[in-house]
């Protein structure tokens, strides 16, 4: 059964939130973990894919688009499937995706929008039902 962290920001700021998804997909990344970002759409796929190339000016985090490179240490995917990575899924999308079962750990990254919000409660309360081990964080800097 997946652990499922619950990042939460003390921002309403969208920027920030794909910012952070850059930040924990570095740590994980750093750490040896493959990891899966789960993106609502390809127009956030774009724009997270622009930012892991440069967020921290001098270094960047390499990945590919998943349907690319099914294999690709971090990769960045839209649609139901998560090309058979299974360590960390950072899930950006509104939803539960229908494979979240087949990872280790899960990364919700929630601020403070309200549709955003709205979505992360009825995946907290999904997640809950089912019996996911549930952490969250409350961040006061990121």
């Amino acid at each position: 059964m997946s652990k499922v962290d619950f990042y939460i920001l003390p921002t309403d700021s969208l920027e920030a939130r794909l910012d952070f998804a850059c930040k924990l997909c570095d740590k994980a990344w750093r750490l040896g973990h493959r990891v899966y970002l789960h993106c609502q759409d390809d127009d956030q796929r774009a724009a997270l894919d622009k930012r892991l190339w440069a967020f921290r000016g001098e270094a960047f985090v390499p990945h590919d688009l998943a349907e690319d490179h099914a294999d690709a240490r971090v990769a960045l995917g839209v649609g139901d499937h998560a090309q058979g990575h299974q360590d960390l899924l950072i899930n950006l999308g509104a939803n539960v995706p229908g494979f979240v079962s087949q990872f280790e750990r899960v990364a919700e990254i929630v601020v403070e929008e309200a549709a955003i919000r709205q979505s992360a409660r009825e995946r907290f309360r999904f997640y809950r039902e089912q019996g996911y081990a549930l952490q969250d964080h409350r961040l006061q800097r990121f």
